[in-house]
């Protein structure tokens, strides 16, 4: 019996990917690695340099199916404009699921310094984007009991956009964007499921530390919401940066809590709850124009499907970087 219970549970799991995981890019704790562009469009060519960046994201290694994630992004301004431009390709796997996606970005950025080293600039981008999503059913048992089961490699490939601004002044910044604002169908063409993919993204943070000190001390918040489900979650970060001779070291520690929780039962029989809860390391260090950043990502639920955490890592490269710096301490833009 308790086999029977187990087998409907992973089936209907399986079968709730459908729904759940067409949503684009994942939003994980890259973007504290100088990579705000991958969540927020607005921050394309918002730096004194041009910028690449490429991460790689395992879970749970040793298992089959993991979830994994591979990102490429580039962007920069257009010559001496206040345009600029950016992309992103993205690879994600999650069991049977997966989606590959490609976003073009463009950003329109607004100075209100008196001086080209004073920062004080409102930016906005827009980025549009196309995603293949995939679902291997072929493996499914046919017989179970869940008639959504096709057994067959579903398709869809949808179109989206995301939308944003960002506003930096000197070492304060803040963004928001709204990312799928289009409706989507998904993979099962069922519009009053999958229509609003909707998620709204909020970060702010401060940069302590007086200007041209060694040291420098960044706390900031993110605040996401999806408004089909009403999920809501917060990220609480700090990060150190240390000044070197060849550039810079960092560390940081992000906190996830979410606001929604699931239920469970105990051992004993009891039923309890628990929200999505993780803590990641971060370290990173800029040498030159190269950076290299690693984070880890450990959950502390209580029921969980191994022990082990994200690995993640991040290369970057800058290049078209202007003569003189802003005058902050704005390691995003500097």
């Amino acid at each position: 019996m308790k086999f029977k219970y187990c087998f409907i549970l992973m089936i209907t799991a399986l079968s709730s990917c459908k729904i759940l995981a067409q949503e684009g890019l994942p939003i994980y704790t890259d973007y504290l690695t100088d990579n705000y562009y991958l969540i927020h469009p607005s921050m394309a060519g918002a730096a004194n340099c041009a910028k690449i960046r490429m991460t790689g994201r395992q879970q749970w290694f040793g298992h089959e199916d993991a979830p994994k994630l591979l990102t490429l992004s580039a962007n920069g301004r257009i010559g001496d404009t206040p345009s600029a431009i950016g992309g992103i390709l993205f690879a994600d796997k999650n069991g049977y699921h997966s989606q590959n996606g490609a976003y073009v970005t463009y950003a329109h950025h607004i100075m209100f310094s008196r001086s080209e080293v004073d920062l004080n600039q409102l930016s906005f981008g827009l980025s549009v984007g196309v995603i293949q999503y995939k679902l291997d059913e072929t493996s499914f048992p046919q017989d179970g009991p869940d008639p959504l089961i096709d057994g067959i490699v579903q398709s869809a490939t949808n179109f989206n956009m995301d939308f944003g601004f960002s506003y930096n002044f000197l070492d304060f910044y803040l963004h928001g964007t709204v990312k799928n604002v289009l409706n989507n169908s998904g993979i099962n063409s069922d519009i009053g499921i999958t229509s609003n993919l909707r998620r709204y993204l909020f970060s702010t943070g401060y940069v302590f530390g007086a200007y041209g000190s060694d040291w420098s001390y960044e706390p900031s918040v993110m605040f996401q919401y999806r408004e089909s489900t009403q999920e809501a979650a917060i990220d609480i970060n700090a990060k150190v940066y240390k000044q070197m001779e060849f550039g810079s070291i960092w560390a940081g520690l992000s906190y996830r809590n979410s606001f929604d929780g699931a239920q469970y039962t105990t051992d004993s029989g009891a039923v309890d709850s628990q929200r999505l809860q993780n803590f990641t390391p971060i370290l990173g260090i800029n040498y030159g124009k190269f950076m290299f950043a690693y984070n880890y990502t450990h959950q502390t639920n209580s029921v969980v499907f191994t022990n082990g955490g994200f690995h993640q890592l991040t290369l970057g490269f800058n290049f078209g970087c202007k003569p003189v710096k802003y005058d902050c301490n704005c390691p995003a833009v500097n």
